[in-house]
């Protein structure tokens, strides 16, 4: 929350707050600006990405400050893409995985695997290979870390439901996260492999779902919750950055 929301300069008038909120895993400076003349909240972002502002009105209570920024986390997450989607995947740049911001580091080696480490509290992705191979290594992982969740969880759900998935497949699409046909081949979006476990999990039961029930009526969502408890939360998540998902750019 804003304790200092109710701080005043010395001619009365409401102090700047500045504080630091985080977007996709990175922390960026956010100035708190009340204005008497305010009707609504305005937020933008600083040029070049590196910082934001929100104008307020004055009084405004801090719940809905904060209500206003967790609304709008998604938009954050998207028109910083503009900024950083090229630049991020980049030596020092990041890329989140499962959720976690990791910071690239290329080995400077020529061959050798693409792993994620914890260095004291980093995360860090190691890349070998040339820097203009640097993208493609990173969609690479991402692909065999989904491939690797997505299989294991379609198995231990089609076990719960007593159905058997004819395939699976990952694509890179735009329009949707994943499909299921009626022969029971199931596709996913590789990218899920950036979004936090419970929304990995999300998908698999959403597609497994589709096993038993080719619609999505009541009967869908209720056996959709019981494989995953966590539905609503991960939906909620998707809606507001899976956009941010698709507008980084892998080259």
């Amino acid at each position: 929350m804003f304790p200092s929301l109710k701080r005043r300069r010395h001619n009365g008038t409401p102090a700047d707050i500045t504080r630091d909120i985080e977007v996709a895993g990175k922390l960026l400076p956010l100035t708190i600006r009340q204005n008497a003349r305010a009707t609504r909240m305005t937020l933008r972002i600083e040029p070049g990405g590196r910082a934001l502002k929100l104008t307020v009105p004055e009084g405004l209570p801090e719940r809905e400050v904060q209500s206003f920024l967790n609304r709008h986390q998604g938009w954050l997450m998207t028109k910083l893409a503009r900024f950083s989607g090229e630049s991020e995947l980049e030596e020092g740049g990041s890329i989140l995985i499962r959720g976690v911001a990791h910071r690239i580091e290329r080995t400077g080696r020529i061959r050798g695997l693409t792993e994620a480490v914890v260095l004291g509290e980093e995360s860090i992705l190691r890349v070998s290979g040339g820097e203009e191979h640097l993208r493609r290594r990173v969609a690479d992982f991402l692909k065999k870390e989904a491939r690797s969740d997505l299989e294991r969880l379609v198995a231990v759900y089609t076990g719960r439901i007593g159905r058997r998935a004819r395939s699976l497949s990952l694509k890179d699409t735009r329009s949707r996260w994943g499909s299921c046909s009626v022969d029971g081949d199931l596709s996913f979006s590789w990218r899920i492999a950036m979004a936090p476990p419970k929304v990995i999990a999300y998908l698999a039961a959403h597609e497994v779902a589709h096993l038993q029930e080719m619609n999505h009526g009541p009967d869908f969502w209720a056996l959709c919750e019981k494989l995953c408890p966590d539905t609503r939360d991960a939906k909620h998540w998707l809606k507001r950055n899976g956009t941010m998902l698709h507008a980084i750019d892998f080259g």
